[in-house]
């Protein structure tokens, strides 16, 4: 039987978000806490998770494929120090303007992680910062969280304004996945 799966978006949930640019070095990545302990909420129930980031600052030539993978690597260095990892991580390197498949708000890196490790997205969810990221979940099937400033519009299925908020809304909706 597949299992679900707790998909999050990595800039403004994983790490801190840059503003309106990028984060092109490791030395401007910035782990939060709150994502550290939804990880763990999430790990405790068993479930395994995922992310799923839009990182277009590849294909502008802002930094490398190369460059991202090293950071990457480094954020599940750093996630294992404090006991947890994700399962993997997709992102989509295409500019916007190539409407891509894999690119939030479509939902194909969800449809590709559900492919390669057997998940069910129907009872699978996903947490981001933006519409974009809302709009990926509900197109693969998935409950949604969305972390931004209380009164902004969204379709998502819980509203939060920090990532500090989310592991208590994971604690308590997840059910044990063994």
């Amino acid at each position: 039987m597949s299992k679900p799966c707790i998909f999050f978006d990595r800039d403004g949930i994983v790490n801190e978000s840059p503003g309106p640019g990028y984060v092109e070095r490791w030395e401007d990545f910035h782990l939060q806490p709150g994502f550290v302990a939804a990880l763990k909420a999430v790990s405790a129930k068993g479930y395994p998770a995922v992310i799923v980031t839009n990182q277009q600052g590849v294909a502008k030539g802002l930094y490398s494929k190369e460059g991202l993978d090293t950071i990457h690597g480094n954020m599940r260095a750093q996630l294992r120090s404090h006991g947890v990892d994700v399962l993997d991580i997709f992102q989509c390197t295409h500019l916007a303007a190539e409407d891509c498949a894999c690119r939030k708000p479509k939902p194909g890196m969800l449809l590709d992680a559900a492919q390669k490790h057997g998940l069910d997205l129907s009872r699978s969810w996903m947490i981001g910062d933006s519409e974009k990221d809302v709009a990926a979940g509900a197109a693969a099937g998935c409950r949604t969280i969305r972390v931004c400033p209380s009164g902004e519009e969204t379709k998502a299925e819980f509203q939060v304004e920090s990532m500090d908020e989310v592991a208590a809304i994971l604690e308590k909706e997840l059910d044990p996945c063994g």
